[in-house]
């Protein structure tokens, strides 16, 4: 059985939960002297790739939620306070890149080829 059917719908690999208890472990370390700067630098170098590669996530299900048929106004409460501005701005960015999400997942796939 996969994990999308164990689950019943797919979840993102990390939550803001999972974040912020790495990172209260991660504190704990540093203030005990155990994590050197440079592997802070290393580590911050690892976080914001991280970071890209959610937001190009975040990017990607944002172009598929508008192929399944979700307007704006249903996307708008998670990019905060109700306003449909904030997706139709990013779709529009998007749109000038790419028509749809395949096509989106298919520059990922490349620049993650290209890079590694």
């Amino acid at each position: 059985m996969s994990e999308f059917e164990q689950q019943g719908r797919p979840r993102a690999p990390i939550t803001a939960s999972d974040v912020l208890d790495w990172l209260e472990t991660t504190a704990v370390s540093v203030q005990a002297g155990e994590v050197s700067a440079q592997e802070l630098i290393e580590l911050l170098g690892e976080l914001r790739q991280a970071s890209t590669a959610c937001a190009n996530a975040s990017d990607w299900a944002l172009l598929a939620a508008r192929e399944e048929g979700a307007s704006l106004r249903q996307i708008a409460p998670v990019f905060g306070k109700g306003y449909v501005r904030a997706p139709a701005a990013r779709l529009e960015k998007l749109h000038r890149q790419v028509q749809n999400s395949g096509q989106w997942l298919e520059i990922l796939r490349r620049h993650d080829q290209a890079t590694t």
